[in-house]
């Protein structure tokens, strides 16, 4: 700190990513900045006296010259100006989510459950192997289909060179007609056991796969039905599960806004965090009503893979059924004081804080439902505003 008669400067070290880059310091890799300068009576420097005015004025352009100084300038502070904007007018409605692939996969084949690979919870690729039955029944049932596919074979093999050699005889006028029928007819014959032979191997084939049952789709497993070592019939349920790769939400509309939400067809569904919101890709709408609640049912179909919802989950869905104007500002200008909400007015270069209430938000804006009126211009830094209504100094306001 130094000083003379009574004028005191003092300087504060700062470093060079908290203010602007000047040249090098001799002093070492800081810089030097003058903070509140009192107004002096007189300064005396080297034996010049220099007035009132002239004297903070002096000091600056010497400090300026000085190499490893500089007078820090204050960034302006960006606003922006509150607009009325044209936002769909919506109805919020309860839904409920479901899984659009939600099945249960049941025996098609008897016999006891010899494994079981996964379980409630459990995650499962589309085709993995989850049951499996035991197939002793069905492995023996194939290779009997298969040894009569080769008996069939054997005589289809016979009765076709039979038939060749009487026909070729025939041709020549050798032998009578009746052989030749006889011939033809053991030849069709042998051709449909060849054929119900080679069907009953694909019968007996398919039998073997149902004892080992696939997952239709990648999901989880819902609910579990049989146990180990349980004897199974065809048709009884074995598991449930479901994907939640495709979801979407069940609402009810009621009779007096169907006509106008069918009419936009647009809506979305608020995500629990009450900020973000899910565009629907399709609307379903089921062209009765309940006859005891006279609501109509809606499907709001979401986007593949969506994150954050699973099936019987509770949520808010927004419905458009017309536009409306609103008074938005961007969330950054939003300053929080724990349950209070404010923003920084910026007017005729003074700011003031003033409490708002905010509403709905939009991506990047939020809505003010009351405390601002369209044209007035808030702060979008909240920080450096509030430390400038501290500090009681004018505001520097850019766009």
């Amino acid at each position: 700190m130094a000083s003379s008669r009574g004028a005191e400067i003092r300087f504060r070290a700062i470093k060079h990513d908290q203010a602007a880059f000047v040249h090098p310091c001799p002093l070492g890799p800081k810089k030097l900045e003058f903070t509140n300068i009192p107004k002096p009576t007189s300064i005396r420097f080297r034996g010049n006296f220099m007035s009132r005015s002239a004297g903070p004025l002096w000091l600056v352009w010497l400090l300026a010259a000085t190499p490893g100084f500089s007078v820090a300038v204050e960034p302006p502070v960006p606003v922006a100006t509150v607009q009325l904007q044209t936002l769909p007018r919506e109805q919020v409605l309860d839904g409920v989510v479901e899984a659009i692939n939600q099945s249960t996969v049941s025996a098609q084949t008897a016999g006891r459950v010899e494994e079981i690979m996964v379980d409630v919870n459990d995650f499962v690729a589309q085709g993995s192997p989850i049951i499996r039955i035991r197939n002793i029944e069905q492995r023996a049932g194939l290779d009997q289909a298969q040894a009569a596919l080769r008996e069939a074979q054997a005589r289809f093999t016979e009765a076709q060179a039979d038939y060749n050699r009487i026909r070729s005889v025939y041709e020549k006028r050798l032998v009578a007609k009746t052989q030749m029928d006889a011939a033809t007819a053991t030849f069709d014959a042998a051709k449909a056991r060849l054929e119900a032979a080679q069907a009953g191997v694909a019968q007996a084939k398919e039998s073997l796969g149902y004892t080992t049952i696939n997952a239709p789709y990648s999901g989880i497993v819902l609910e579990r039905h049989v146990q180990l070592g349980e004897t199974v019939q065809p048709g009884k349920p074995l598991m449930t599960g479901f994907s939640l790769d495709e979801l979407r939400v069940v609402a009810n509309v009621p009779q007096r806004l169907i006509e106008t939400v069918r009419q936009h067809h647009q809506a979305r569904v608020l995500l629990p965090n009450g900020e973000n919101s899910i565009a629907a890709v399709k609307l379903t709408f089921f062209p009765y009503a309940d006859p005891q609640s006279n609501v109509f049912k809606v499907r709001v179909d979401l986007p593949p893979k969506t994150a954050g919802l699973y099936p019987g989950m509770f949520v808010k869905t927004a419905f458009q059924v017309g536009e409306e104007q609103r008074l938005m500002v961007p969330r950054q200008a939003l300053a929080q004081r724990g349950e209070v909400s404010a923003v920084y007015v910026v007017k005729d270069g003074k700011i003031s804080l003033r409490q708002v209430r905010p509403g709905q938000i939009k991506g990047e804006t939020v809505e003010i439902l009351a405390g601002l009126e369209p044209g007035e211009t808030v702060a979008l830094d909240p920080i450096k505003a509030g430390i400038d209504l501290k500090d009681q100094q004018p505001l520097t306001a850019g766009k």
